[in-house]
């Protein structure tokens, strides 16, 4: 059998990395490892999913008041144990938790990060097949290390993100990671159980012909916001149109369609969510470094989703999210007095 040796694995890349830094611990690069595998198990019963008991509603309501899906449940214990077990997280955030979980021991109280995530995005979709994922964000503590982490290593700005992720569980299965220096995607090789770099140095495109936005809201939405979904409509060739309207249900999967592609994705406030719906540690905050770090932008309609500094952990908050020039235009309908 030929190897290709051109061919990168996430350990052979992460490796490769740290050489650039002849100062760093690698607790970083540890930190991302043990998250792809966690997502390896959680790829696993995702793929036979309808073979086992893990289809369905777990019977309760998570923190957020949503049904809590089986896999849910699994998802949320697989990173969880994983991290706990690891020696580079000092404690995590989990969308399916109350409240934040303090991993006090004497490893975990030396590691220099925290963690938070939403163990399975667009969970709502499992039931029929359509593509989920999980959504990582990876701080610096704030607390001195030696000790027990706080909520203060938690609530803070996603600009302060070392990195942040996300995996996707579909056609193939693909964790892409973000940190300052770049936005990398790998993909899973099953026949080697190995994450292998398929997209490297991610750029998202300053314009797409994409808009992603769930339409059966549309008059719930603020003026500005329904114009500018009018003017996606009615795009003519010569203004870079036709644009087209796409929206899984499954934040991931959008994204990150737009992300490579080009495109916006739009979850506006609502009449009667007029804080937003998406929650701003899980998803907003991880999908906003990574965008921006590709070359988008990210708001909540009024300032830069980074500069939010969140009060407490699983706070909500309208999302607008995607191609540089796409951003800029949305911008001048819901804000015209910046114009």
């Amino acid at each position: 059998m030929t190897i290709n040796r051109r061919v990168q694995t996430l350990d052979e890349f992460t490796i490769q990395q740290l050489r650039n830094f002849p100062n760093a611990t690698g607790e970083l690069s540890g930190l991302l490892r043990d998250m792809g595998l966690a997502a390896k198990r959680v790829n696993v019963e995702v793929n036979k999913a309808g073979l086992i008991d893990i289809l369905g509603d777990a019977g309760s309501v998570n923190v957020q008041g949503e049904e809590v899906k089986k896999l849910d449940v699994f998802a949320n214990n697989q990173f969880v144990g994983v991290l706990r077990h690891g020696i580079s997280c000092a404690g995590i955030g989990s969308e399916e938790l109350d409240d934040i979980l303090v991993f006090d021991d004497e490893i975990s109280n030396n590691s220099k990060y925290v963690c938070l995530f939403d163990p399975l995005d667009g969970s709502a979709n499992i039931d029929v097949n359509v593509s989920i994922g999980t959504i990582f964000s990876v701080f610096r503590r704030v607390t001195p290390v030696g000790t027990p982490v706080t909520l203060a290593d938690f609530l803070q700005p996603g600009i302060k993100q070392v990195a942040a992720g996300y995996v996707i569980y579909g056609s193939s299965t693909i964790l892409v990671y973000a940190t300052r220096r770049g936005v990398n995607g790998f993909t899973l090789d099953p026949s080697i159980g190995e994450w292998t770099l398929s997209h490297p140095d991610i750029k998202c495109p300053p314009a797409g012909k994409i808009y992603s936005v769930n339409h059966g809201n549309f008059f719930q939405y603020e003026e500005g916001v329904r114009k500018y979904i009018n003017v996606c409509q009615q795009k003519e060739a010569s203004e870079g149109g036709p644009y087209t309207q796409r929206y899984i249900g499954s934040m991931v999967s959008d994204v990150h369609r737009n992300l490579i592609k080009g495109g916006i994705f739009m979850y506006p406030a609502l009449k009667d969510k007029p804080g937003g719906k998406l929650r701003l540690l899980y998803e907003c905050s991880p999908f906003a470094f990574i965008v921006e770090v590709a070359g988008g932008l990210a708001t909540d309609g009024k300032q830069r989703i980074l500069d939010i500094q969140p009060t407490h952990v699983h706070q909500r908050t309208p999302l607008y999210i995607g191609s540089k020039l796409m951003m800029e235009e949305l911008n001048s309908y819901i804000n015209p007095d910046q114009s």
